[in-house]
């Protein structure tokens, strides 16, 4: 069954960001109680009669067709993403197909290699933006998503509850707008899984800018774009990044990062690689000293000549004997 509440927000949501003059429909002069398009209006524009419409809004239409939905996203101005969401919320997955706690989800082997290779920062997220992978260069720029503990390897949590994301994101705002927006996208296409509603839950009680965005019924998809960062080691930079669906999991994207050659965001770049191999070159040294030691000793073991002790050995080292 429908989300009736969501459908409802969405499109009265939607509805409100549009004025009259907008799409051509005339002024009656008259004083509006509400934001935006009527709902007689908007009827009219979807070639719908006010009594349908009024039953979509309200999550009791039923089976409403592509035709339909076509008609509305364009009365509305939806883009594709918010068309797509419309889709999920009028016709939600059977009830056969829902999963109450999904499984942890796994990346194939060939997926991992894929990603170290990946000589600029790379990083797969899976369902409600969790980290599930991310390479060396991608844990220099942002964080170790590795070294936290499991539940928090999450992208939208970092940036709103991480102190390190606030400083790293110039424009950390419009960055946590976007990451609303790709999370309400998400509730759409999965509006009954728990771990989703008890992050969003968590979020919205600890952040009032998340609860206050969360109320714009915004949603986006992460495609590609440019993103900038202010590093505490090696500065500004401004990078591309491409978003790739993997084939065998569409919940699982892959995002890539690069910059343009010869440019300052690239210099930037390579000093971090730089950086991060001098913070790496110790740890390397202490992984590697026990080998050296147990490989070593043998051979100082045969090549050494015990050196006598006592009365027979002064300062100078051991005395000769005395000829016949």
């Amino acid at each position: 069954m429908p989300d009736r509440s969501e459908i409802a927000e969405f499109l009265q949501s939607r509805r409100a960001r549009l004025q009259p003059e907008d799409v051509g429909v005339p002024s009656t002069g008259e004083r509006r109680r509400v934001p935006g398009l009527r709902r007689s209006e908007l009827a009219q524009l979807a070639g719908v009669s006010v009594e349908y419409y009024t039953r979509l809004e309200q999550g009791r239409a039923g089976n409403v067709s592509d035709m339909v939905i076509d008609a509305i996203a364009q009365a509305l101005r939806l883009d594709a993403t918010e068309r797509t969401h419309l889709t999920d919320l009028l016709r939600p997955q059977p009830a056969a197909r829902r999963r109450r706690r999904s499984a942890p989800q796994r990346l194939r082997p060939g997926v991992v290699q894929l990603l170290n290779s990946i000589s600029s920062p790379a990083f797969v997220l899976g369902r409600r933006m969790d980290v599930l992978a991310t390479n060396r260069m991608a844990r220099l720029l942002l964080t170790d998503f590795d070294a936290l503990p499991a539940p928090q390897r999450n992208m939208a949590r970092w940036i709103f509850l991480g102190e390190e994301a606030h400083e790293l994101y110039p424009d950390w705002e419009t960055v946590a707008r976007e990451t609303v927006a790709m999370l309400r996208f998400d509730a759409g296409r999965h509006p009954e899984d728990p771990d989703l509603s008890e992050l969003i839950g968590e979020l919205s009680m600890k952040s009032p800018q998340f609860a206050g965005w969360w109320a714009t019924h915004d949603v986006t998809e992460r495609t590609f774009g440019t993103k900038d960062y202010r590093h505490p080691v090696v500065g500004e930079l401004s990078i591309r990044y491409e978003a790739l669906r993997l084939p065998d999991d569409p919940d699982q994207l892959l995002i890539a990062y690069t910059t343009e050659a010869g440019s300052p965001s690239e210099r930037a770049m390579r000093l971090l690689d730089a950086w991060g191999a001098e913070v790496d070159a110790p740890e390397r040294a202490d992984d590697d000293a026990p080998e050296r030691a147990q490989v070593d000793a043998p051979e100082r073991a045969e090549d050494e000549t015990p050196v006598p002790t006592g009365p027979a050995a002064g300062p100078a080292g051991p005395v000769a004997p005395e000829r016949a």
